[in-house]
């Protein structure tokens, strides 16, 4: 029986399409974490654990292409800066492989066993969606659905359902079968799962390191 599904299987998709409004309106993705872009670094992250890896982005897209990796804008119809779900079905659209997964620009410090994880939890609950379920700075575990992990068939019902303007990501996986995948055991590093909204959140993120 299998438990889990090989990282060749899954195309991982960098959200980097946001207004960086609390960043000023900046390019978030572009903004250095530690002297390397945070997409870059994003990249740099999960590159080794899936097959492949893209890019949604929809400025400086040379910037961006400048790292190795295919680069989409946000998908058509959904209207200019539409939210993360408008890169996840550009990712879904694109992706060539079976399963697809979402993941944030600006949370650098993301586990290195995310893949590992979320594709056997996926596996094991026959689910339809894996969701990362991680530790805030107040402690209380909490789903970060912008790290999910996915059949490509969720394409049409993610089509449907922004088309009927829905624009959450939970109120999405809420309508499937979705496993909650807690990041809080011995050994994680309870910090890996912050994100960098604004310029001196980055500056904090780069003092949890060396």
């Amino acid at each position: 029986m299998i438990d889990t599904i090989d990282g060749a299987e899954i195309t991982g998709v960098i959200l980097a399409g946001g207004r960086g409004s609390r960043m000023g309106g900046v390019d978030k993705g572009l903004q250095n974490f530690n002297g390397v872009p945070l997409a870059l670094h994003t990249l740099l992250r999960l590159q080794p654990q899936v097959g492949e890896v893209m890019i949604n982005a929809n400025r400086n897209l040379a910037a961006y292409e400048s790292f190795g990796v295919p680069v989409w804008p946000d998908a058509a119809g959904l209207g200019e800066f539409s939210g993360p779900l408008a890169g996840f079905i550009t990712g879904l659209e694109r992706c060539e492989t079976p399963y697809l997964l979402t993941v944030p620009c600006d949370t650098p410090l993301f586990s290195e066993t995310l893949v590992t994880r979320l594709a056997q939890a996926l596996v094991r609950e026959k689910a339809d969606f894996a969701v990362v379920a991680a530790p805030e700075e107040d402690g209380q575990l909490r789903a970060q659905p912008v790290f999910c992990l996915m059949h490509t068939h969720m394409l049409e019902s993610l089509a449907a359902f922004t088309a009927g303007g829905g624009r959450k990501i939970d109120a999405w996986t809420a309508q499937h079968k979705t496993v909650l995948v807690p990041f809080n055991l011995p050994g994680d590093d309870s910090r890996a799962f912050f994100n960098a909204n604004t310029l001196a959140e980055l500056h904090r993120l780069e003092a949890l390191r060396p």
